[in-house]
């Protein structure tokens, strides 16, 4: 159990530190240099030899890492880890200053399938990117975080919608969701771009002017730390669980297997933006950014032919990693009884006959080969045939790269919400199947 507590407790230090995907993408940054991973540029030449620990992002929100393998690619192939680095979110508008019944508020718009209650009667505070000018036609992008709390949405008092605990909570997105952040002082009101530029010489990140901001990209989030609950420490208690969590895995997984050896197969983590609104974008897992990056990796390791790009996806493998849904023990009926993980029991295989989930019986039992090895068996999930079924990054980059991909997760309770629930032992248990299947203890890759 002190194993599990510990990667769990390490967990919970990486969302404390990635309130944004641009948070998350800089921490893992920290985490992977630590570790003798040297930065590239999408710009430049990439040189690479066997045995170079390497990564790469793209927007300040998405990266790539890998570990080099001592066969080509075309002959060893890619052993990958997918997940993504965004959450569910309430995202500044462009313009948000908003002044109304004496408070100040901002304007912010749903990103991603969120519980909108949640977000309600909580201490928020701000955080995510700041684009600056430098005066010579450039941009700068630093982290912004106030840490503190500085906003609430507060709800309506029951005296004035006595109906809200028999008819439920109805939110309007539009008029519903603007968070409070302080007193409207008519005579001195400040603008956001004034409180970011205060905030960003508080802490030290930059000294400017509040012209020198041009845009941003800022989040909400809950200002409150995740911890580790339950009468037996059992409960991680924490926001951005999904995805934060398989994120983190993935990277102490591929840090761990670096450390212990050279592998013949390329070692690679997956970090996307954007999965929680379709993945649509550059940096997202619909985008080029993967196949460019294995691509040139192939192109570093010539071995002869011109048909090595797809002999090295034809011998790869895909873990994508994305939480799953635990059995709730208030609406259990929502689950298909045959399929009903559960927290504490490890890791969840997921399924979809229409492909919402890019496992089949091939990838399915690659993994299953893979957890045995480590000591357990998967769990199992398949959504209810009379309910609609969620998708993610696995079928996505599937259909791009035609790499063998399965879809896991671990068990989870109050997805999307503003603060999640997961199980200690599952976390750990991720990390060492995603070692696993790095180290090759699943037996070899799938075509490979």
């Amino acid at each position: 159990m002190k194993e599990a507590l510990d990667r769990a407790r390490s967990l919970l230090d990486f969302i404390s530190a990635s309130p944004t995907p641009f948070h998350a993408v800089s921490t893992a940054c920290s985490l992977l240099s630590a570790a003798g991973f040297r930065s590239l540029k999408e710009t430049e030449l990439w040189e690479l030899g066997p045995g170079d620990r390497c990564m790469v992002t793209r927007n300040d929100s998405s990266i790539i890492a890998f570990v080099v393998g001592t066969e080509p690619p075309a002959k060893g192939g890619f052993a990958m880890v997918g997940a993504h680095t965004d959450s569910p979110a309430l995202k500044v508008k462009p313009n948000a200053e908003l002044y109304k019944a004496g408070v100040m508020q901002l304007g912010v718009e749903s990103y991603g399938g969120l519980l909108l209650s949640t977000w309600l009667d909580r201490d928020l505070s701000l955080a995510g990117r700041v684009l600056l000018s430098t005066g010579q036609g450039a941009l700068r992008s630093v982290l912004v975080d106030f840490v503190r709390p500085i906003l609430r949405i507060p709800n309506l008092a029951i005296h004035l919608d006595r109906e809200v605990n028999t008819k439920g909570l109805v939110l309007n997105q539009q008029t519903h969701m603007a968070p409070v952040l302080g007193l409207d002082d008519e005579r001195h009101r400040r603008s956001l771009r004034k409180m970011l530029a205060e905030q960003l010489a508080r802490s030290g990140a930059a000294d400017v002017s509040a012209e020198e901001i041009v845009d941003h990209d800022l989040f909400l989030h809950d200002a409150h730390k995740g911890v580790i609950g339950g009468i037996d420490d059992s409960m991680i208690l924490a926001p951005r669980i999904d995805n934060l969590a398989m994120a983190h895995a993935a990277l102490v997984a591929l840090i761990e297997s670096s450390a212990a050896g050279a592998q013949p197969h390329t070692r690679v983590v997956a970090l996307w933006d954007n999965e929680e609104c379709g993945s649509r974008s550059a940096q997202g897992a619909q985008g080029p950014f993967i196949r460019q990056v294995l691509d040139r990796v192939v192109e570093a390791h010539p071995d002869g032919s011109q048909q090595a790009s797809a002999r090295a996806m034809a011998r790869s493998f895909l873990v994508s990693a994305d939480m799953a849904h635990a059995v709730h023990p208030n609406y259990a009926d929502r689950h298909e009884p045959a399929h009903a993980p559960l927290l504490g029991r490890g890791p969840v295989i997921k399924a979809n006959a229409n492909q919402s989930y890019a496992s089949d019986g091939m990838s399915s039992a690659y993994f299953v080969s893979v957890c045995r090895a480590v000591g357990f068996e998967p769990q199992r999930f398949v959504m209810r045939s009379d309910l609609p079924c969620g998708s993610t990054i696995g079928p996505i980059t599937s259909a791009l790269t035609g790499i063998k991909t399965v879809d896991v997760g671990n068990p989870m309770l109050s997805m999307h919400s503003v603060r999640e629930m997961a199980a200690v032992p599952d976390h750990a248990t991720m990390i060492a199947a995603m070692g696993a299947m790095f180290d090759g203890r699943g037996g070899r890759l799938p075509g490979a």
